[in-house]
């Protein structure tokens, strides 16, 4: 298993897949210029759902499955990120904060399957868990750029990411685009109930009345590139290829959104915020390979 390559096509195609959902953190703050974060996250689902749903078959899974799964990623990964990147979080650091979701996904796997912590794993999560202790000792500061509250948001995200995945491995064998495009459906209703009540119709009108093109092409591109194009293709190269050949790729995701994040918005990068990079990815690539090895 472990000879196992992508071809270069494929390879490219991951990559690009990887750069899409990294640098889409700069994207979000790009449209949160203009939008409050709920109403945003209510755009991106709508355009994720519409057109595509009228011409993809919806997938044969339980409905209260396809409703729990469009809640938690939708009103809980996504409606709780936005609110995040909206003034609480540097989106570098968002990107790379996110990706802990793995050892949420680790953990409701035990108390679900009952499966064992393995060693190299306990490793794994204390490497990523200094990391992100390392953010915490720096939040709020003068010159910081994160609270400690944006970062609690991003890791509740990072949970409800944890959980929706757990509801997706309960689905069985199922296509992954039609599977988030149904599901963003049920993703809706909460975030829009969320919406009425926090940010109300007069945010509303303001937000539409500040979006310029750049915002709206922000919007398209979170339903269109980040969903729809992110989730067919990582689907399509995971139906090719054993996981443990894509999966590593993942790994790029914080590294697009940290470079995206300084080049566009101008995010600083202190030493303490590549340590604490390099303890996450480090951890996250520990499990990632270190499992696999066995």
């Amino acid at each position: 298993m472990s000879g196992h390559h992508l071809p270069l096509r494929h390879g490219l195609l991951a990559l690009a897949v990887v750069a899409v959902w990294g640098t889409n953190f700069v994207v979000i703050k790009v449209a949160l210029a203009a939008l409050p974060p709920l109403l945003l996250a209510v755009l991106r689902f709508t355009f994720a759902l519409l057109p595509a749903v009228l011409f993809l078959p919806r997938p044969a899974v339980p409905l209260r499955k396809l409703a729990a799964y469009g809640s938690l990623i939708g009103a809980g990964q996504f409606g709780l990120l936005y609110l995040a990147i909206n003034g609480h979080i540097a989106p570098g650091l968002a990107s790379l904060v996110i990706q802990i979701q793995v050892f949420f996904t680790i953990g409701l796997a035990m108390l679900a399957d009952g499966e064992k912590l393995r060693p190299v794993q306990g490793v794994a999560l204390a490497l990523a868990t200094a990391g992100i202790v390392l953010i915490a000792a720096y939040t709020g500061g003068e010159s910081s750029d994160t609270s400690i509250g944006g970062l609690a948001l991003v890791l509740l995200a990072a949970a409800s990411w944890a959980c929706g995945t757990q509801v997706s491995r309960s689905m069985g064998r199922v296509q992954m685009l039609p599977m988030v495009v149904w599901s963003s459906a049920f993703a809706l209703p909460p975030l829009l109930v969320l919406s009425l009540v926090f940010e109300g119709p007069a945010r509303w009108q303001a937000g539409f009345a500040a979006a310029t093109w750049p915002v709206w092409a922000a919007v398209l591109w979170q339903a269109v590139g980040n969903t729809l194009f992110g989730y067919a293709s990582w689907g399509w190269l995971l139906s090719r290829h054993p996981a443990a050949t894509v999966a590593p790729m993942a790994l790029l995701v914080p590294v697009f959104g940290m470079a995206a994040s300084a080049w566009y918005l101008g995010e600083g990068l202190p030493a303490w915020k590549l340590g604490a990079a390099a303890l996450v990815l480090s951890g996250l690539a520990l499990n990632l390979f270190g499992v696999r090895r066995r």
